[in-house]
């Protein structure tokens, strides 16, 4: 079933609504299979003909019009035409009826109304006359005839062409929207996959493949790089690491290498003796030692000075280390998990980090998949957070369709860390209110998510200008969506993939070409 509510507010769609109404004065709806009027709010509803506000404010004039709808479908399907205009007796207008076909089944149509397809001055009189039959005001009646415009013949391309994308793309985000529920709902019942692994949340492919490997690695003893950007957890698998291993019930000990310059971290590191330097007024273990025969997480290793590197270099080749002002070696059972958000490969190349610690750190590589690339985690996590935000004392919170299609559209920069402060914020926001709106969410996801999809065409200028312009931004974005795959996005537009082919070379849209523009 299609939910209607969510084309509202889609911005291709109010845009296109935008450009009908701009141009000629048409409004919009949607209807069911049956012909009943979908995806509209009679007290908020706002119509660029005030002819329609009266029309669809009337149970009668909504039941004639489904009636209208439904007659008008089955005709479709014994002509085999893609839409249909014709007059809506009750009212005296002229609508264009267009089908909205899925899977070759019908799903409910697109309906252009409040317009005139031909110059005819008796259908004015008889307008006026069926207005003033529904209560119309003499404001309203004179409003809404000085609104009506006659599609022209040399116009009538260009309008069907308008209204049919509106169908086209409620039909593309349906099967979209579905599609990426439909991958949820298998990843919810694959068998043998987790929803988490100690305290790391997510089904997705590549989570599944990160288990795995922890799971191959909980006997090693081998040194672990852990390579991942901001907020993605690398501190998580450290501790998964630790605590499936054979040294869980040792010390499990933690250091932010870009936390000090070198001096303080020698001493953090190494520990020091009495008297080294000013303030070191008593011998201090140093975190290697404490965590003799554990794990020592070493996070943000990418931002040690060379200097430092030689001496983890030492620690990791000999076990042994000298505290500062010290004088004799000590010796420790350590294993070694570090973290990096930065590329030590392009910096060992650079000659910023050492080749030779950088292979002795790289035995075991675990590369944490940035939540762009997960996203289908986003719900499993938004839920785990909040509920435990609710355990906290803010109510049991959902999240509507809408707000979780924003979410999924926003790259999430700041990752698992960034969506946790978000489901955060909505539970403060939210007050008393138990679902989670699209308004709630963040302006910056809300404003890039708006961003990231099609923006439609310009109402300036020649309409023709402007369609092409719109067009060209369906096919780009779709091509994008598609991952270039020009048989399925054809199918997705109804157009052949040769015709496809001809106005990606029409638009230049070739992939090579916008790469080498920069365009991608």
């Amino acid at each position: 079933m299609i939910n209607w509510d969510e084309f509202e507010h889609i911005h291709v769609i109010k845009k296109l609504k935008h450009v009908l109404g701009a141009w000629w004065n048409i409004d919009v709806v949607f209807t069911d299979e049956r012909g009943h009027l979908k995806g509209f709010d009679r007290a908020k509803a706002v119509y660029a003909n005030a002819g329609t506000n009266v029309y669809l404010g009337r149970d009668a004039a909504l039941d004639n019009l489904a009636e209208l709808v439904t007659k008008t479908i089955d005709d479709l399907r014994l002509s085999e035409n893609r839409y249909s205009i014709r007059k809506w007796d009750m009212t005296g207008y002229d609508v264009a009826i267009f089908p909205i076909m899925i899977d070759n089944d019908f799903m409910g149509c697109v309906v252009a109304m409040g317009f005139l397809k031909d110059q005819a001055p008796a259908r004015l009189q008889e307008i006026r006359e069926r207005l003033a039959a529904f209560g119309g005001s003499n404001d309203v009646i004179e409003a809404s005839l000085s609104k009506i415009k006659y599609i022209a013949d040399q116009d009538r391309e260009h309008f069907v062409e308008l209204v049919e994308l509106v169908a086209q793309e409620v039909i593309t985000l349906h099967v979209e929207i579905t599609s990426r529920e439909n991958r949820i709902k298998e990843l919810n019942k694959e068998l043998g996959s987790r929803y988490k692994y100690d305290n790391m949340i997510g089904k997705s492919k590549p989570m599944q493949s990160l288990y795995s490997l922890l799971d191959k690695i909980k006997g090693a003893d081998s040194t672990v790089l852990v390579q991942g950007e901001n907020g993605t957890g690398k501190e998580l698998i450290a501790k998964a690491i630790h605590y499936n291993s054979l040294r869980k019930d040792k010390p499990f000990v933690i250091q932010n290498c870009s936390a000090f310059n070198d001096n303080l971290l020698e001493s953090e590191l190494f520990g020091h003796v009495k008297g080294s330097f000013t303030g070191a007024q008593k011998d201090k273990k140093g975190l290697f030692e404490i965590a003799d025969k554990g794990t020592f997480f070493l996070d943000e290793i990418g931002d040690t000075s060379p200097t430092m590197q030689v001496k983890l270099l030492r620690v990791l080749q000999e076990g042994t280390f000298m505290q500062v002002g010290g004088t004799e070696q000590k010796r420790v059972d350590v294993r070694i998990v570090a973290a990096t958000n930065r590329n030590l490969k392009e910096m060992v190349e650079a000659g910023t980090f050492r080749e030779d610690l950088y292979y002795r750190l790289n035995v075991i590589n675990i590369r944490v998949p940035p939540l762009r690339e997960r996203k289908e985690d986003i719900p499993v996590l938004s839920e785990y957070f909040l509920v435990k935000a609710a355990e906290k004392g803010g109510g049991k919170k959902i999240l509507t369709k809408r707000a979780l299609e924003k979410l999924y559209d926003y790259p999430w920069p700041g990752n698992v860390r960034e969506l946790q402060n978000e489901m955060e914020r909505v539970v403060v926001l939210s007050g008393a209110e138990n679902k989670i709106t699209a308004d709630m969410l963040s302006p910056k996801i809300l404003e890039i998510a708006e961003k990231g999809k099609v923006q439609g065409a310009r109402v300036h200028g020649k309409l023709k200008d402007a369609l092409e312009e719109l067009e060209r931004e369906l096919i780009k974005e779709g091509l994008r969506r598609t991952g270039w795959n020009k048989s399925k996005l054809a199918k997705e537009l109804g157009i052949s993939r040769a015709g496809l082919i001809m106005k990606v070379e029409k638009y230049g849209l070739d992939k090579r070409r916008l790469m080498k523009a920069g365009g991608l």
